[in-house]
């Protein structure tokens, strides 16, 4: 079996809100903080990862 993988969003802001999806196919929302030094997080429910758009060309 295998298994998608989790979504990657480019954004501008390193404070960011995932829930996940629309409606009942989300999860409750979270406020995930990128840190500057790393450049990405990811979400604890849905392992969407968040990259900020300076490192977006860094990370492969």
């Amino acid at each position: 079996m295998t298994q998608e993988a989790p979504e990657t969003t480019i954004v501008d802001s390193y404070r960011v809100a995932c829930d996940g999806g629309e409606g009942a196919l989300g999860h409750p929302r979270v406020y995930l903080q990128i840190p500057e030094d790393l450049g990405w997080v990811e979400c604890p429910y849905c392992d969407c990862k968040y990259v900020h758009k300076d490192f977006a060309d860094k990370l492969a």
